[in-house]
């Protein structure tokens, strides 16, 4: 690995080259249970700087290195293609544990594993094994998919053009989590027909621009941030036709949205995780409770009591929703997919509810001590509130309640 480098908001695009060089093969993992172990043992050195590493803006580039080369970016990549084929369950639960300990380390990977399966769904053959090896081997994708400014979010203005042997891609794309730190930059690109298309990018191509602008109050280190795209040529073997995926029924979109609920469940695993500590070690008991400790507190004990019932129902529904994935990758009809939108929809309700929650009462159990900035606890609300904002809640429960009374399924896209 390389030596810890600090890359600060203003020069982040500086990253030096040798930073995207790898000094052996990723491990590959095997089994959901290794996937599980690798992440918890990766958790514990993760959390350690994570604090810092916020309060810094300072990138996680070690960190990822590590989190790549750990084998756990490739774990859903399908058997038959040298990959554990995990179950959805399984990478929630990879997801939880990372996210647990540092929820911008979580995210970092969210469109990686996201674009895997649009490798599955509508890539060619000899594009999925030269794509999943490269992934094995420790590559990481980016995300340039979403756009600011436009009507909505999926009113694209990035074009790509086909000539003979490649294509040109011009336009500009934000919220590009992870873009900087990656090997491939995944661009979503609409053709003159208006049909999607993902040209994969590789780092450092003529023309493509990466800055890490993102300012946001959350999830700062997510180097979620612009990429200009500038007459950008990308050979045509390294397009894929991401359109082919909401024409049929897949589990793509449910995917896309089961990620972020997952890195949800582990930003409030982690704030109830923080609170107990904090809890338990420096907050003190109210003056007319009679007690020696705040964690003698009876109000105290049954906050804690809610927020551990409420964090297991929201990954129950969680751990449904994977299964329900699984069912409709091996069957996919509009049943099977219909199911898991509408379970996915509904852990992603319960997800943020909990995220904020938690994060709210991180405060409200410890005190105002547990306010000062250089303890930065407030880490977790900011990346709860920030990363809950994905795909507005509200319009989970409006597809819900509009399949069970009006009959109408999901609709097929990358939001719901």
């Amino acid at each position: 690995m390389t030596s810890k480098i600090e890359i600060k908001l203003e020069d982040a695009q500086n990253i030096p080259r040798d930073f995207y060089q790898q000094e052996s093969l990723a491990h590959v993992i095997r089994s959901d249970e290794e996937a599980i172990q690798v992440a918890k043992t990766l958790a514990v050195e993760f959390a350690k700087e994570a604090s810092q590493r916020d309060y810094q803006r300072q990138l996680p580039l070690r960190e990822v290195q590590q989190y790549s080369a750990s084998g756990l970016w490739g774990i859903t990549i399908p058997k038959q293609f040298g990959g554990a084929g995990v179950s959805y369950k399984t990478l929630a639960e990879v997801v939880k544990i990372i996210s647990s300990a540092d929820s911008s380390l979580g995210q970092i990977a969210q469109n990686h594993w996201a674009f895997l399966e649009h490798i599955r769904l509508d890539a060619s053959l000899e594009q999925q094994e030269f794509f999943f090896a490269q992934v094995l081997q420790g590559k990481r994708f980016g995300n340039a998919f979403s756009e600011k400014g436009s009507k909505t979010v999926a009113d694209l203005t990035t074009k790509i053009e086909f000539k003979d042997g490649h294509a040109v891609i011009n336009g500009q794309k934000f919220f590009a989590t992870g873009a900087l730190l990656a090997h491939w930059i995944p661009v979503v690109a609409v053709s003159e027909e208006g049909k999607p298309f993902a040209a994969l990018v590789p780092q450092h191509t003529p023309g493509l621009t990466i800055v890490n602008d993102w300012s946001g109050f959350g999830q700062r280190t997510t180097v979620s941030g612009s990429v200009h795209l500038n007459n950008v040529q990308v050979d045509l073997k390294y397009i894929v036709p991401i359109h082919q995926a909401f024409e049929r029924p897949t589990a793509a979109g449910a995917i896309s949205q089961f990620i972020q609920s997952a890195i949800d469940a582990g930003i409030a695993r982690g704030a109830i995780d923080e609170t107990i500590a904090y809890v338990r070690a420096h907050a003190r008991p109210w003056i007319d409770s009679g007690l020696e400790q705040a964690s003698q507190d009876p109000y105290t004990i049954a906050n804690i009591g809610e927020l551990k019932i409420k964090l297991r129902a929201a990954e129950a529904v969680l751990a449904l929703a994977g299964e329900a994935i699984d069912q409709a990758l091996l069957n996919p009809t509009e049943e099977t997919v219909s199911e898991a939108t509408l379970i996915t929809a509904e852990s992603k309700v319960l997800t943020t509810e909990i995220a904020l929650l938690a994060a709210n009462k991180l405060f409200e159990l410890s005190g105002t001590r547990s306010t000062l900035s250089e303890l930065n606890l407030d880490r977790h609300w900011r990346n709860a509130r920030t990363h809950t904002l994905h795909d507005p809640v509200r319009w989970k429960l409006n597809i819900v309640g509009n399949y069970y009374l009006n009959d109408v399924l999901p609709p097929r896209h990358a939001w719901s």
